[in-house]
């Protein structure tokens, strides 16, 4: 007798159950049945289509009921819910959506693969038409809609997982102001901490606001307005709310059919994917799954490990003893121009179950930094103290990190060691990678630590310290940018050999960097010298990276506008600093400025965030003219004309280019008050695009190098400037738009 095998659910476990099942079996009757109307759909896809990044919506469909039962010679029965299990009888009842009518089926073998749905606590307000979840197509379909009918403006995304971090980038494509709520103090928990840190930089960066550290508590309406209101007091106004805190399993049949059910509410099975009745199998986001790493229960909804689980359920339903060994959690996510993967274990998780562990810190370039578009990434290994077996992976960066996270994954599933990354041998051209790739570079440093090599402290235990001293091996260039951290004493590497002297050995120094290479060479010198020393892992940029001010005025990148259009053309040097970690990129400016002559220009390219925040406060100091300052794609661009002497400019002294005025209109206003230049005159030349012809604009900043600005880009653009005035540290501007 043919097998008759019933699969509860589609998507990816359903789905992948269904068509394995029919190539190991040509006349075993298949029926699937999906309560929706899609069978199979990229989910994953959903934020990127809201964002218009995906054009078509039928691009998501993964596969459609006529190509399962064309193909595959499976009944596919769509708008068919499974509401009951007769295990005893072995038939389950089934409820047409449609007409509400209920019939019977039997099976030899069931399959379980009903997915799960996002959690929606019972706020108060939570049905209110502008709050929104997104899971499935007639979601998104609900979004879009809601978007071309009502034009929103603003959005508050509550939930910081990856569909929310995905849903703001998309929402903020589309022209939103976006604000992330989130109860715990970070995004993706997956993450540690300082790693999940670095992601609020970027995030902070492009413009979209981070509301941590709080939960929400109600909703209600103001007018047009739908306001969060958090459980810290705050009163978040926006035109649409995105609900995304997590997702819960569809567990409801399980239950009733009294499987067995793990603590989280997973349906509990055995490597086969069997459940506690001999005869029911479950697959997907439904089911508790063990940790590859540690063994313990665990809830893992992604999509590759729901496909490899319905293959699996195949297998053994048609006699092949396949096993699914557990779920390392292997997992990426775009935010912005950014890239965040991570593997197996985090610290977090390590400390709950006593696992031991070490952990290790580096920073890489993607490729050769010669070769042009390198940029970094921060790798965090942890991996065990005895035998140096790899635990965890977690990497943020740009460029790149996806590939060196699956390295990792790979060593994890194989049972690998710090010491076999130390000798893996992965491809390398100039425009891939470098002779000593992201893993390899992060294997050495873990395997010096096991080696006895070097002595290491962290970011979190710096602030703690009271008998250590800090040493600064950063250049003189550095600290002149960033200054030391509290007390410590400044030394520059290329300097520390000779003046050892200058240190006491009954001391113990703590050496530090920017990213922990060349504390780890001053760590080296000191204790071959009789030194009590210990290394700063991750260095300088660790340290500040949790330190970051969330408060502080976003600013969006589209408001690096450059006034100069023509001006991309027109240079006379250039240089590459992409891969170049900060302050690399500011050093080579310097550097090169030095050669050049007064009113010449420079070209840089730079792909460390910090050099956008670093280089307007630099050509101020300097006396130098930035003349734009653009970001693509991870990449920023900057043109510098060389001031007279490179001597810091004086400050302008306030004018009243138009004293009698009489009472003008102001059309526009803009607040660019706590914003570093040249963010003033990119936000008025932002403004200023939407401006028509002889209207006026009033600006507020306060930062003093925007008065000495403002003269030369009215000049230069063709605007009227009719009054820049100066009063307890704010500097107002009139400004006419011009033809």
């Amino acid at each position: 007798m043919p097998t008759k095998l019933l699969i509860v659910g589609g998507v990816a476990g359903g789905a992948s159950t269904a068509t394995r099942a029919r190539r190991l079996s040509e006349d075993a009757e298949i029926i699937l049945f999906e309560r929706g109307e899609y069978v199979s759909f990229a989910n994953c896809g959903l934020p990127y289509y809201i964002g218009n990044e995906i054009k078509d919506r039928d691009d998501l469909l993964v596969t459609t009921v006529e190509l399962l039962q064309d193909r595959f010679n499976i009944d596919v029965r769509i708008f068919n819910e499974v509401t009951d299990i007769d295990k005893a009888n072995k038939q389950v009842t089934v409820r047409n959506v449609k007409t509400n009518e209920t019939y019977t089926e039997s099976y030899d073998k069931l399959v379980l693969c009903p997915g799960g749905q996002p959690i929606k606590p019972p706020f108060e307000g939570i049905d209110l038409d502008s709050i929104f979840t997104l899971w499935t197509i007639p979601d998104s379909d609900r979004i879009k809609a809601y978007v071309d009918e009502k034009n929103p403006q603003s959005a508050v995304v509550i939930g910081c997982g990856f569909i929310g971090l995905e849903m703001a980038e998309n929402l903020m494509a589309m022209g939103m102001d976006v604000t992330m709520v989130e109860m715990l103090n970070q995004v993706m928990p997956p993450l540690d901490f300082e790693m999940a840190s670095i992601v609020h930089g970027h995030i902070h960066d492009h413009g979209c606001r981070l509301h941590l550290g709080d939960a929400v508590d109600s909703f209600h309406k103001k007018g047009d307005k739908t306001v969060v209101k958090t459980k810290g007091g705050s009163e978040l106004e926006c035109d649409m709310v995105i609900l995304s805190i997590g997702v819960r399993p569809n567990n409801e049949l399980g239950k009733s059919a009294g499987l067995d059910m793990g603590e989280r509410g997973g349906i509990q099975t055995n490597e086969h994917m069997l459940t506690s009745d001999p005869d029911i199998y479950a697959a997907g986001d439904v089911v508790e799954v063990k940790d590859f790493v540690n063994g313990k229960p665990a809830m893992i909804p992604l999509a590759g490990p729901a496909n490899k689980q319905g293959r699996i359920v195949a297998d053994n339903v048609f006699g092949k003893n396949s096993a699914f060994k557990g779920t390392q959690g292997s997992s990426v996510v775009k935010v912005f121009d950014m890239t965040v993967a991570l593997t197996g274990n985090n610290e977090k998780i390590l400390k709950r179950f006593g696992i031991p562990y070490l952990k290790s810190y580096t920073q890489s370039g993607s490729h050769a930094s010669y070769y042009p578009g390198a940029q970094m990434m921060n790798v965090k290994l942890l991996f065990a103290p005895d035998d140096g077996k790899v635990l965890g992976a977690q990497i943020v960066g740009m460029e790149g990190v996806d590939k060196r996270v699956d390295v990792i994954a790979t060593a994890i599933r194989a049972g690998m060691t710090v010491f076999d990354l130390e000798e893996i041998e992965l491809a390398y051209a100039p425009p891939y990678s470098s002779a000593k790739d992201p893993v390899n570079m992060a294997a050495f440093v873990a395997a010096n630590m096991l080696r006895g090599d070097v002595k290491n402290i962290y970011w979190d235990e710096v602030d703690d310290l009271t008998d250590e001293v800090l040493l600064d091996v950063r250049d003189n260039e550095e600290v002149e940018m960033h200054p030391v951290i509290g007390n410590a004493i400044h030394i520059p590497l290329n300097s520390l050999r000779k003046r050892l002297g200058e240190l006491d050995k009954s001391k113990t120094y703590i050496t530090y960097c920017a990213m922990g290479l060349r504390g780890y060479i001053a760590y080296r010198m000191m204790v071959q010298n009789g030194f009590k020393v210990k290394n700063m892992s991750g260095g300088y940029n660790l340290y500040f990276a949790p330190k970051i001010d969330l408060t502080a005025p976003v600013q969006r990148p589209d408001t690096m506008v450059e006034y100069a259009a023509d001006c991309f053309d027109n240079f006379d040097f250039e240089v590459n600093a992409s891969g170049v970690p900060c302050p690399g990129p500011i050093m080579k400016l310097a550097k090169k400025m030095k050669e050049m002559n007064d009113g010449q220009v420079l070209k840089i390219i730079a792909t460390d965030a910090g050099f956008s925040k670093d280089v307007p406060g630099w050509c101020n100091k300097t006396g130098n003219e930035l003349i734009s300052l653009t970001s693509e794609k991870g990449e920023y661009l900057a043109l510098i004309k060389k001031g007279k002497g490179g001597a810091q400019a004086a400050p302008a002294k306030p004018v009243a280019v138009k004293q009698d005025l009489g009472d003008i209109k102001i059309d526009f206003e803009v607040n660019a008050s706590g914003v570093p230049c040249p963010g003033p005159i990119m936000k008025l030349a932002k403004k200023m695009k939407e401006m028509e012809p002889g209207q006026v604009l009033s600006i507020v900043a306060s930062d003093v190098g925007f008065s000495r600005d403002v003269p030369g880009w009215c000049t230069k653009t063709g605007h009227e400037l009719l009054t820049l005035t100066s009063e307890k540290g704010m500097y107002t501007a009139l400004i006419r738009k011009g033809k």
